[in-house]
């Protein structure tokens, strides 16, 4: 649980919903090629916020706000979905069925260098299932796609 909490596309979720963006003193280089919407920059950003409330308020004061920051993920999480990233889970999934594990593939890649989007395919042969996900980072983007892939896999197996 953990781990899914402090990755880095829930560190940017909740840096955006804190509008930490507009809080961050940045180059001018950086700041007109959007790094104060950068995903990297605003999760570091709030990591940043955190260590610095532990090292003048104390642990207390840094866990209460990192309670409070992430007090929906935790009420409303699915223990065993956290557990286990999209792509493990797929994986897992798959082999306990004797199944190849699947084939990802960047099909596109496209925004600036410095804020790119990419685009990936996750494809499941045996079970003829194709699944496009969508990310900041091509990490991010195969486990969306692995999602996705993992709802129709286990859709058309229950058909």
């Amino acid at each position: 649980m953990r781990a899914a909490l402090v990755n880095r596309d829930t560190l940017y979720r909740h840096a955006v919903a804190l509008d930490l963006g507009a809080s961050i003193r940045l180059g001018e280089g950086e700041l007109k090629s959007g790094g104060a919407a950068r995903p990297s920059i605003l999760a570091d950003a709030l990591e940043a916020v955190f260590g610095a409330i532990l090292l003048d308020g104390g642990f207390g004061d840094a866990y209460a706000v990192i309670e409070r920051v992430y007090a929906a993920d935790v009420s409303g999480a699915d223990i065993e979905a956290i557990a286990k990233d999209p792509k493990t889970r797929l994986q897992e999934w798959l082999q306990a069925r004797r199944l190849p594990v699947p084939e990802y593939t960047i099909t596109r890649v496209h925004g600036e260098a410095h804020l790119q989007t990419f685009e990936v395919a996750c494809r499941i042969a045996a079970l003829d299932v194709a699944a496009t996900g969508t990310g900041a980072s091509r990490r991010a983007a195969e486990q969306a796609a692995a999602a996705r892939a993992y709802d129709q896999a286990t859709q058309s197996t229950q058909a």
